[in-house]
């Protein structure tokens, strides 16, 4: 059976999810052995499944198959679940060349095909200058709607959940202190595998639970991976040659949760332990939540009660923000992956039933899409948000306080976290003249969008219904 090991802010509901359609769930945490009536393996995984630091999504890396797999369920989700595949793969081997150096703790290296990685400087031996070219292998990838170049180390590595070969290391040793370490490595004489010549075996944390034949098997899997990334490589030049992928041994693909996703997920986990309403919504916005979130979800359980209302904006606004007075920047994702900040502006006014007006000042230049009218000092932008709402609307306005026309965003369900409103942009936009004329534009970059398969067909179709009552109700 295809295995999956899975950790954050979304192990419980994933855990479920993946579990009620066959994939088996290993290496699990305490607290998911508490929540579920079932035995977990200490097994190796197939997959790992990692929320994202920023906690809006998930990272799946492993086998490309199951990979594909877990994504096309998670993806099912809801209608504003976007997932993209990685070309810059966890465990990847790419030549590099060293194109930013100088600076910080690391070099910006190019790998070929406009990819780049970060190739920390203590991780190499000796000089690390503009020109110099490695072999690296991909040990940390990073989401499309992140700035931050994925790293990058000069040496090779198998990681296998339980273990890891590595071609840096010698001999055997664990990632844990004690008499447990000095157990493990005593039983790794026992099992009936050689560890290959020229790599050193890790046991990591997970191998503190693992029986003898998980042991073994944690390391047959890992050789067997040593041995065909060798292989793979055998047909390489011994010398480093251009920025070229020269390896891929895995598939990684990024999932971004929206909010109607992360209410989905909500119900997923809902059916294993109480969970309140905006569980994921509230733990996504701010770590800080997290202990609050527990500690109410604890309440509810101990009186047998589960949350079924709606999700409680107002108190989560006033606890972790954004509210009247507060700095709120406007992250503006792209169905492509990547991700822009369009600004920070103030929150002047605020309402319990999730909505807020943020105002930003502008500098004078161009002219506002769509609108043709000329960007001048001066200017303010007026922007209504309403949590979960498909569309938001930014009015312009001089320094008279005249307004310059109405352009709205037609967009996921906005979510307004403590730092940012975010939501992923669906292209097509409606504005309003000053004149009264009342104006679709940009359904061509929606339906190329389609073509290349950004958005499919029933994101498509929404946006294109929020358009079209946005027009009538603007015409009004």
């Amino acid at each position: 059976m295809t295995t999956a090991r899975v950790r954050g802010i979304y192990t419980t509901a994933i855990t479920h999810l993946l579990g009620e359609n066959g994939l088996e769930i290993v290496q699990a945490s305490e607290p998911i052995r508490e929540r579920f009536d079932e035995s977990f393996d200490t097994a190796p995984a197939d997959v790992a499944i990692e929320t994202t630091r920023d906690r809006q999504g998930v990272e799946v890396s492993g086998e490309p198959e199951t990979v594909e797999t877990i994504t096309s369920e998670l993806a099912a989700l809801a209608i504003d679940t976007f997932r993209w595949d990685d070309t810059v793969a966890r465990g990847s081997v790419f030549d590099a060349e060293v194109i930013e150096a100088g600076g910080g703790s690391g070099a910006v290296v190019d790998l070929g095909d406009g990819r780049r990685g970060y190739l920390n400087y203590d991780d190499v031996d000796g000089y690390v200058g503009e020109g110099n070219r490695y072999r690296v292998q991909v040990v940390e990838p990073t989401p499309p709607w992140t700035d931050d170049d994925p790293r990058v180390v000069p040496t090779l590595t198998v990681q296998g959940g339980l273990c890891t070969l590595s071609q840096d290391r010698i001999g055997v040793s664990a990632a844990l202190r004690g008499d447990r370490a000095d157990e493990l490595v005593g039983m790794t004489d026992l099992l009936s595998v050689d560890i290959p010549e020229g790599w050193g075996l890790r046991w990591q944390h997970a191998a503190v639970d693992a029986d003898l034949e998980a042991m073994t098997t944690a390391v047959e899997q890992v050789t067997s991976r040593a041995q065909t990334l060798e292989d793979a490589l055998a047909d390489a030049p011994d010398e480093v040659g251009e920025p070229a992928q020269l390896v891929t041994p895995q598939a990684t693909t990024w999932c971004w949760f929206g909010r109607e996703s992360r209410f989905a997920l909500d119900d997923c986990r809902r059916e294993v332990e109480t969970t309140m309403p905006g569980h994921h919504r509230t733990k996504a916005a701010d770590r800080a939540a997290s202990a609050a979130v527990d500690f109410a979800e604890a309440v509810c359980g101990s009186t047998g009660t589960d949350g079924d209302d709606e999700f409680p904006f107002a108190a989560v606004s006033r606890q972790f923000g954004p509210t009247v007075g507060d700095r709120l920047a406007i992250d503006h994702g792209k169905p492509d992956g990547r991700l822009f900040t369009l600004g920070r502006g103030d929150v002047t006014d605020w309402d319990s039933d999730g909505s807020l007006t943020l105002e930003r000042r502008l500098s004078g230049g161009g002219s506002y899409d769509a609108l043709g009218v000329p960007k001048e000092d001066g200017d303010v932008a007026v922007t209504k948000f309403r949590e979960g709402r498909w569309w938001y609307p930014t009015t312009y306005k001089d320094t008279q306080g005249t307004a310059k026309g109405t352009y709205v965003n037609i967009c996921t369900p906005v979510e307004l976290f403590p730092n940012a409103a975010r939501y992923v942009d669906l292209h097509v936009d409606v504005i309003k003249q000053t004149d009264g004329t009342v104006e679709i534009v940009d359904a061509d970059e929606l339906e190329a969008a389609v073509d290349a398969g950004h958005i499919s067909e029933p994101v498509a179709e929404k946006a294109m219904t929020v358009a079209e009552a946005v027009e009538r109700a603007l015409s009004n």
